[in-house]
C-alpha cells in the first residue's frame, strides 16, 4: 500500500495529462473546491488531502470527452466518462491504470475501474429564474441519488436510503435534462449542483467566477483557478483560510486504500470483505 505522498505525486502526473490535452486542444478549465482551496492556502494539495477536483464548463467539458480517449496512452490512462460502461454516475474520472484507489462502498459492478483518479466536474447554465434554479438542484439530487444506488453507495442515514429507493421512481434522462439547461447559454449565472455539493447556496455561481482565470502554482505545476476564487471559496467555504480540525480532517478521506504499483483488480476480494469499521478509517 502507498503513503499519501506517493498517492499525491500520481495525482499530479494525472493533472499534468489533463492540462497538457487542455492546452492542445484550447479547453479551459480550473482547479475546483479543495483542490482550488489547496492552490490559494498551500501553493499545492491541503496537506492532507487525497483527490484533485477539476471543473468544466459544459460545452468544454463533452469536448474534453471527445479528445481525451484519442490524446492518451491508453495503456497508462483512461477516460471513466459519465454514464459510459461500468460507471453509472453524472460526472467523469481520469484513471491511472495498472494503480488502486479503493473507496468506501462495495460496487454493484465488479467491472468498475477503481484506479487513483482524478474528478472533472461539469458545470451547467443556471436558469436566471430563482425559482427554476432551485428547480434544477432538486433535478439534480434526483439524478444524484439515482446514480449513487446503481454504484453501490452505502449509508447509515435512513433519510438517504428513503430518497434512493424513491429515486427509482422517476425517469433519469428527464431529470438529468432539467438539471443541464443546454438552453440558457447566456445565463447570469451557472451551477455545479453534480459537483457534491449538498447546499444550494454552494453550488451556483455568477458564469465569469468559471469563465474568467488566473494562473497559480501547484506543487511544481502551474494551473489554472478562477480569477474570482476568493469569492468563490468564501461561498464553498466561509472562513477558508482556518485550518480544520484533526477531526474535520478525517472526513474529507475517500479511500481507504491506495496503491500506486498495483491494479485494483488486485484488491476486490478485499473490498467484498471490507467491514464498516473499516470504512471510517484509512489503511495508509
Amino acid at each position: 500500500m502507498s503513503t499519501l505522498q506517493e498517492h499525491q505525486q500520481v495525482l499530479l502526473e494525472l493533472v499534468e495529462e489533463i492540462d497538457r490535452i487542455c492546452q492542445k486542444h484550447d479547453i479551459p478549465y480550473v482547479l475546483f473546491a479543495g483542490s482550488s482551496l489547496g492552490a490559494v492556502r498551500h501553493q499545492g494539495f491541503i496537506p492532507w488531502d487525497d483527490d484533485v477536483d477539476l471543473a468544466m464548463l459544459r460545452k468544454d467539458y463533452e469536448r474534453f470527452l471527445e479528445v481525451a480517449p484519442k490524446e492518451i496512452d491508453p495503456e497508462k490512462y483512461y477516460v471513466q466518462a459519465e454514464y459510459s460502461d461500468h460507471w453509472p454516475m453524472y460526472y467523469t474520472k481520469f484513471r491511472k491504470n495498472n494503480t488502486a484507489c479503493i473507496e468506501k462502498h462495495h460496487p454493484k459492478d465488479k467491472k468498475v475501474h477503481q484506479g487513483i483518479y482524478v474528478d472533472i466536474c461539469p458545470c451547467d447554465n443556471a436558469k436566471d429564474n430563482a425559482f427554476l434554479r432551485k428547480m434544477q438542484f432538486y433535478a439534480s439530487r434526483v439524478v444524484i441519488a439515482k446514480s449513487m444506488a446503481k454504484k453501490g453507495y452505502e449509508t447509515d442515514s435512513v433519510a438517504k436510503k428513503i430518497i434512493m429507493v424513491l429515486s427509482h421512481l422517476f425517469p433519469n434522462r428527464l431529470f438529468h435534462r432539467i438539471a443541464v439547461n443546454r438552453k440558457d447559454v447566456n445565463s447570469k449565472m451557472v451551477h455545479s449542483f453534480f459537483g457534491g455539493t449538498s447546499r444550494y447556496e454552494k453550488g451556483q455561481y455568477p458564469r465569469e467566477w468559471l469563465t474568467e482565470r488566473v494562473m497559480m502554482p501547484f506543487a511544481h505545476l502551474t494551473v489554472p483557478v478562477s480569477a474570482h476564487y476568493d469569492e468563490m471559496l468564501t461561498t464553498q467555504y466561509g472562513d477558508y483560510m482556518r485550518i480544520p480540525s484533526e477531526e474535520e480532517r478525517k472526513c474529507k478521506v475517500h479511500a481507504v486504500l491506495v496503491d500506486t504499483e498495483h491494479s485494483y483488480e488486485k484488491y476486490i476480494d478485499y473490498q467484498d470483505n471490507m467491514t464498516i469499521e473499516e470504512y471510517s478509517r484509512s489503511i495508509r
